[in-house]
């Protein structure tokens, strides 16, 4: 993964709550074993009509939004299944942040272990930046060291988030990393073992 320090980023806001894994990733599409390829069928049944065309009234196909990297959604974001399919959408879709006043605990969780910063804001602060964000386009800047985001029109706001993954994602780290961090040790282990 990569280290994330800061972004600073489009604002795509989908005004919708109990949004959830089916509808992040639609199971027809869960085929593939690789992370990437999963961005094109992101919110496909939203998205699409059933002759694979854009669908105009979805206000993530305005071309106000094609460069977003940070979606902002509405309460209980990723709930359903826990499948780890849905980061990998959007993640592979482009989006780095994902702001919301209450995530689904292991939706919430797989977006760290996949190099996403899940933010957890005031419902109030979040309905501001859906309702900027509806109206203009709309930057943010996320400083995750400071644990900090600021909109490019005056929104100011401070978020919580665990030491730990905290650690992980300044550092660009998975369970794996972390392990290896421990190669060494591990290898010592394992030859006094064998004797």
């Amino acid at each position: 993964m990569e280290p994330f320090q800061q972004h600073e980023g489009l604002v795509y806001p989908l005004d919708r709550s109990n949004v959830d894994t089916d509808q992040i990733i639609p199971k027809q599409f869960l085929k593939r074993i690789e992370r990437q390829g999963f961005g094109q069928f992101l919110f496909y049944n939203w998205r699409f009509n059933d002759d694979g065309t854009l669908r105009e009234d979805f206000s993530m196909n305005d071309p106000m939004y094609k460069e977003a990297t940070v979606l902002v959604g509405g309460e209980n974001f990723g709930c359903g299944s826990s499948r780890e399919h849905a980061p990998w959408a959007i993640q592979d879709y482009g989006f780095k942040v994902v702001i919301a006043p209450s995530f689904a605990d292991i939706f919430y969780n797989n977006c760290f272990k996949n190099g996403i910063l899940p933010i957890v804001l005031p419902k109030k602060k979040v309905n501001e930046l859906l309702d900027q964000a509806k109206e203009e386009k709309l930057r943010v800047h996320v400083d995750l060291e400071n644990q900090q985001v600021k909109s490019d029109n005056g929104l100011e706001a401070t978020f919580d988030i665990q030491p730990y993954h905290k650690n992980m994602l300044l550092n660009g780290w998975d369970e794996i990393s972390v392990t290896l961090n421990y190669a060494e040790a591990i290898a010592r282990y394992e030859t006094q073992q064998a004797k």
